[in-house]
């Protein structure tokens, strides 16, 4: 892997598989503006209607910086907070029993994941592969 055109391409490939998730979550609130409301209502975000806002320019707005390779490493500490804070607020398995407990608290494990994945590209950079940026 410390051969720089396989880290580069390294780089591309965590940059695009860590975007997939928000992505494809942040177009569906898009595409769906009222289900997303909905489920921040049921998640308990705070205002609701904001928090989808919020969550569809995040996740579609850096999901694309990082894909381009845009601000890589300030967008994906960012990023990182967010995904810790979805995790607290909408997968919060510690109120939950039964098989909503464990399914929640999979995705709860999933967030803190992929914000570790969001860590290592801001310490690792964006590789050569990316648009020119002054920070990241």
């Amino acid at each position: 892997m410390n051969l720089p055109a396989t880290r580069d391409a390294a780089l591309l490939a965590a940059r695009i598989a860590l975007s997939g998730l928000f992505l494809v979550m942040g177009w569906g609130k898009l595409s769906d503006h009222a289900g997303a409301v909905a489920y921040m209502t049921q998640a308990g975000a705070p205002l609701p209607a904001l928090s989808a806002l919020v969550a569809t320019g995040v996740e579609l707005g850096i999901g694309v910086a990082l894909v381009l390779g845009v601000f890589v490493a300030p967008l994906a500490l960012l990023l990182a907070a967010y995904t810790v804070a979805t995790g607290l607020i909408g997968h919060h398995f510690w109120t939950m029993d039964g098989m909503l407990r464990y399914d929640m608290m999979i995705h709860f494990y999933k967030n803190i994941g992929v914000a570790g994945g969001l860590v290592a590209l801001a310490v690792a950079g964006p590789g050569r592969f990316a648009l020119p940026s002054r920070a990241g």
